[in-house]
């Protein structure tokens, strides 16, 4: 039996990970047709259902911080979860990303302690589906993952990459540890200057991002 999450129904192979447990149940119900919650354990909401299309598909909240992400992640896989895509926020580092830009993740670092770690990748077929169901206006992008973002968001300043945030790093390496496919989608909900994304158009890029999430993991 996992050791956080208790579900109540049975997952799907397939998952979208979110931090947020209401962003969790906004996304199920835009992208699954009758959506069953199939976790409420510790607070990190789950729900699994089919697409439109067909497709099963499981919603899972993760909680904060990258050894939530982690430690849920190896309750999806032991309850059969094989593949995931990470949607998430990040702020930007580099000038030139604006709120509202979606990222595709290509590699992600654990930052702590002033330094930067190995290399995490995302699983390349799922990353290349992701690509390919985001379009044109995506910005390939590595991510810095911090322990914690300092007051008001900003990231730690030693932090280098051209975004930072909380969960990528350690999901990837995970996913690497327990032969899950891992993929990441991370929204700019703050750029390099401090302008901050409205919660309404932080909602709006989430269900974009997880239209096209959900179709590449149809594929």
């Amino acid at each position: 039996m996992p050791s956080r999450l208790r579900p109540t129904a049975s997952l799907a192979a397939d998952a979208i990970l979110v931090g947020d447990p209401g962003r969790a149940l906004m996304l199920a119900q835009v992208l699954l047709a009758q959506p069953k919650m199939s976790n409420h354990a510790r607070g990190l909401w789950g729900y699994t259902g089919l697409t439109p299309a067909g497709h099963e598909l499981t919603l899972q909240a993760t909680g904060m911080g990258g050894p939530s992400a982690a430690l849920v992640l190896a309750d999806l896989a032991e309850l059969g979860v094989r593949r995931a895509i990470r949607i998430g926020t990040c702020t930007a580092l580099a000038p030139d990303l604006a709120p509202g830009q979606l990222l595709a993740i290509d590699e992600a670092h654990a930052w702590s302690g002033g330094g930067a770690g190995e290399a995490m990748r995302p699983d390349p077929d799922l990353a290349a589906a992701l690509r390919r169901e985001l379009g044109e206006g995506v910005s390939a992008a590595a991510v810095a993952s911090l322990d914690t973002l300092h007051a008001g968001g900003a990231p730690a300043p030693v932090a280098a990459g051209d975004a930072a945030d909380m969960q990528t790093a350690a999901l990837l390496n995970r996913g690497r540890e327990l032969g899950v496919a891992l993929a990441a989608v991370l929204i700019v909900t703050a750029s390099a200057d401090g302008e901050q994304l409205s919660e309404e158009e932080q909602e709006q890029a989430a269900k974009l991002a997880g239209e096209a999430v959900a179709a590449s993991l149809s594929t």
